[in-house]
């Protein structure tokens, strides 16, 4: 078992008082702004091993009978597909996804607020799709100047515009797919509405990174900078914090740019505002649960090799500027590493060269590095797997765990069927392969049942890799990176 960084445990007993104390803090109603994810938050297990995903939503559901929620999505993520890099599904898909999950824990959700509104096509399709399920959806607009201008800001011609979602629960939980949705503007905007209905509303920000009692270039708070490089998100000592307290915290630049938002709009409905500073909005105890500050460290560092090889392909993609390769590349200096400092990447990377083909390598949790290469039969990728699995169990490497009989028939209906003019077993193809040779195989059987091993370990391609390997990939639990090169007979022929 990999060594644990993190105690979940102890999180999740401070992180719930210190959320029960902030609804005492305030009456009325109480928005509760999620940042990162809430479900399936991947990049905060990967980078403090001993994280359990879905730790916020159980937290949360212990209050459901005082919960419910809102999703938030910006409509030109929308309107350019715009994915979930972890799940490879877009926003709109992942705003469907979330309400079902809500549901599944029985926390009230039937509201989707379509933030940056101004007639983006593909935002108004979306709208209808909510519609036919029943589910209702508000429009935010654009609003001049913002977050300078709070005078118009905080007015019926800002947030007075939007469309005012109503809210029974006294707790309303706004949650997004990803960042940059809008979530500190919808909330603030329902506090402003509240407020002219005569209710009382407060803030409140359930935070995860950066964490604002860690050095502001530890590697927990550089792999959150990595983790939004294509928004160009920057750690950053929380300026207000210093001046209200004499004491240094750490922020990031969105938080700090709108307080001043936050501030003033408490002042105008109430007088005075609850929070001296960004940092002071947050509720957040990652950094007092970190038992090993060494296992982190070390995870958090390859997370930001993850990261500069997924930005470096989204460039390739044209899903991300130039910028974000830059970025990425002063994260990487900050942290004082390179892809080299790995074994996996620079093995991969040698081996397509000695070899001349596509290659791919998993990380096993104990160090090993199995190599898989393309072949007539399978990618580079299925090979790596198959390989990887007779490690794990003590198979013999030369044996056959996809018996011949079962992988010809599939080869016959991908050319003659298909008309493919590959003959390789996708990931997803091989797996079905083994499956069936598994019923058929002691071997086989062997070699299948340790699938689940694989969950956590790291997976490196010496090029681009199809949708259909990335997805399979993914569903097993790997973490996929890739050389930024893409996948042509032009450079591998074999």
């Amino acid at each position: 078992m990999a060594p644990l960084g993190f105690d979940s445990k102890k999180y999740n007993e401070l992180q719930t008082k210190a959320i029960l104390d902030r609804l005492d803090r305030f009456g009325g109603k109480l928005y509760l702004e999620v940042g990162g994810k809430i479900f399936d938050d991947l990049h905060a297990t990967r980078i403090l091993p001993g994280f359990l995903p879905d730790s916020k939503i159980r937290m949360l559901a212990t209050i459901k009978d005082r919960l419910e929620a809102i999703v938030v999505v910006n409509c030109n993520d929308i309107q350019k597909s715009k994915e979930r890099g972890d799940l490879g599904i877009t926003y709109d898909t992942e705003c469907l996804r979330m309400i079902d999950l809500y549901t599944s824990y029985g926390i009230k959700t039937n509201s989707v607020v379509l933030t940056m509104y101004s007639g983006q096509p593909a935002a108004d399709i979306f709208r209808k799709v909510l519609e036919g399920r029943g589910i209702r959806s508000y429009l935010h607009y654009p609003i001049y100047g913002y977050p300078e201008n709070t005078d118009l800001i905080v007015s019926d011609e800002g947030y007075g515009k939007n469309d005012y979602v109503e809210t029974e629960k006294p707790v309303v939980l706004v949650t997004a797919p990803g960042p940059g949705s809008g979530k500190m503007a919808v909330c603030l905007s329902q506090i402003y509405q509240e407020n002219k209905r005569g209710i009382s509303a407060g803030y409140a920000k359930f935070e995860t990174f950066p964490v604002w009692n860690l050095p502001l270039n530890h590697p927990v708070n550089l792999a959150y900078e990595a983790a939004t490089a294509d928004l160009g998100d920057i750690n950053l000592l929380d300026p207000f914090h210093m001046e209200a307290y004499g004491k240094t915290a750490v922020n990031y630049n969105r938080d700090v740019e709108t307080f001043p938002v936050l501030k003033s709009l408490f002042e105008k409905l109430y007088g005075t505002s609850p929070y001296n500073s960004p940092t002071d909005m947050g509720v957040n105890h990652v950094g007092f649960c970190i038992k090993d500050e060494e296992v982190v460290k070390q995870a958090c560092m390859r997370e930001i090799v993850r990261r500069f090889y997924r930005t470096n392909l989204d460039k390739i993609d044209g899903k991300v500027p130039e910028s974000a390769v830059k970025r990425m590349d002063t994260i990487m200096m900050k942290a004082g590493i390179s892809p080299d400092d790995f074994a996996l990447y620079k093995t991969v990377r040698d081996a397509a060269t000695e070899y001349s083909r596509v290659m791919a390598g998993i990380e096993l949790p104990d160090g090993r590095i199995i190599l898989g290469k393309r072949s007539d039969d399978l990618t580079a990728v299925s090979a790596a797997i198959i390989n990887a699995l007779k490690a794990l169990t003590g198979v013999n490497p030369k044996k056959d765990v996809v018996i011949r009989e079962i992988i010809e028939p599939i080869q016959e209906m991908r050319t003659k069927v298909l008309g493919n003019d590959s003959t390789m077993l996708r990931a997803d193809e091989m797996m079905l392969a083994l499956a069936i040779s598994a019923s058929k195989d002691e071997e086989a059987k062997t070699s299948y049942d340790a699938i689940g091993q694989l969950r956590g370990c790291d997976i490196h391609c010496s090029v681009t890799q199809y949708p259909q390997d990335l997805s399979i990939l993914r569903k097993l639990g790997l973490n996929v990176t890739c050389e930024p090169v893409l996948q042509t007979r032009i450079m591998f022929g074999n």
